[in-house]
């Protein structure tokens, strides 16, 4: 059983990849100081087999990609309904559905998907 079916390398996944989020806590008149910093936060995502569970998808990926992975979320996306109207009279149908995981990675750790280009 194939666990990774394919990246899904879209405009929104990709500013995932590289978003940059401020963590710590901002300084004050008492004298605390401002301890915030950026991080980049690496998620990339995934199309993976419907009957893969989280620790799957993790091993498969630190396998696959030589990373370590922090967190998995899935999400089960179901077929939209897709309709045309021809010579033959209308049909319906709909597309496949499938399961998306995003993976967060360790700070420090890549996924470059172009390297192969």
């Amino acid at each position: 059983m194939y666990i990774i079916e394919k990246p899904i390398v879209t405009e929104k996944f990709n500013a995932l990849a590289e978003r940059v989020v401020r963590i710590g806590k901002k300084g004050n008149k008492n004298g605390r100081p401002d301890t915030r910093s950026n991080r980049t936060v690496r998620q990339f995502a995934f199309q993976v087999n419907p009957d893969a569970n989280k620790e799957q998808i993790k091993k498969a990926i630190e396998s696959m990609y030589n990373v370590t992975v922090t967190s998995v979320n899935t999400m089960n996306c179901s077929g939209k309904v897709k309709s045309r109207l021809t010579k033959a009279g209308y049909i319906a149908g709909k597309t496949k559905k499938y399961k998306k995981a995003i993976v967060t990675l360790k700070d420090g750790d890549n996924i470059d998907f172009y390297s192969n280009i």
